[in-house]
């Protein structure tokens, strides 16, 4: 019990997770076999329909807008800042910080993690693990994007008797750039809002809102 307790959060977010990922396989399935009906063409199942590239495309092209929106944030933190934003450091302490600062190397303690008493290139990735990580992810689901909305995209074109379209032909292609840029822009606008708003608005108890008797002008505190 106290292992769930310690890690509610995480948990709580994956079952919401599942939830949705399954909620959106019966509603996609429900929707493509209205327009396969439409089309005079035969429903597929469940199991036919989460296999197949019109689920993948719709699945990669959410996934990757997030792992940006995240990728970004965690970058630009580093080195950019907002007066007032808890999300911020403090002007002035702008870059990747001291050794001291940071509790690497010989600065290290008892209980911190042995890659932070590394030091080249075992130090370096641990320092940037969570940036490159994101990095990566991002970077993959938009291959898996372009690839399923591809093989998406072709099945259309053979079902309207149009020609298929090679991969880079796909990727420079309006319908790519219309479904990656309608995701970005609401990730780029949701952490646009939390770093501006948590300036002057207060969520009592929440790590991700200062506390509400803080001023607005403070900035990097949390409560």
């Amino acid at each position: 019990m106290r292992r769930i307790k310690d890690n509610a959060l995480s948990l709580t977010f994956l079952i919401l997770f599942v939830a949705s990922v399954c909620g959106q396989a019966v509603a996609g399935l429900l929707d493509y076999n209205d327009q396969q009906a439409a089309a005079g063409s035969e429903p597929v199942s469940l199991l036919d329909y989460v296999a197949s590239s019109s689920f993948a495309v719709d699945v990669a092209e959410n996934w990757q807008s997030e792992y940006l929106q995240f990728f970004l944030f965690i970058m630009m933190t580093v080195w950019l800042v907002q007066r007032g934003s808890p999300e911020s450091k403090e002007p002035g302490e702008e870059g990747a910080e001291s050794g001291e600062q940071q509790r690497i190397g010989r600065y290290s303690e008892d209980d911190s993690p042995a890659w932070s008493r590394a030091k080249g290139l075992r130090l370096w990735l641990f320092s940037n693990s969570l940036g490159l990580v994101m990095g990566a992810v991002f970077v993959l689901s938009w291959l898996a994007q372009s690839v399923a909305g591809q093989a998406a995209y072709n099945a259309q074109r053979l079902t309207d008797l149009r020609d298929a379209v090679s991969w880079g032909a796909y990727v420079t292609s309006p319908e790519f750039w219309n479904r990656s840029l309608q995701n970005w822009q609401s990730e780029l606008l949701a952490v646009l809002s939390m770093v501006v708003l948590s300036i002057y608005l207060r969520q009592r108890g929440s790590p991700e809102s200062k506390p509400v008797g803080a001023p607005h002008a403070s900035t990097g505190v949390e409560g």
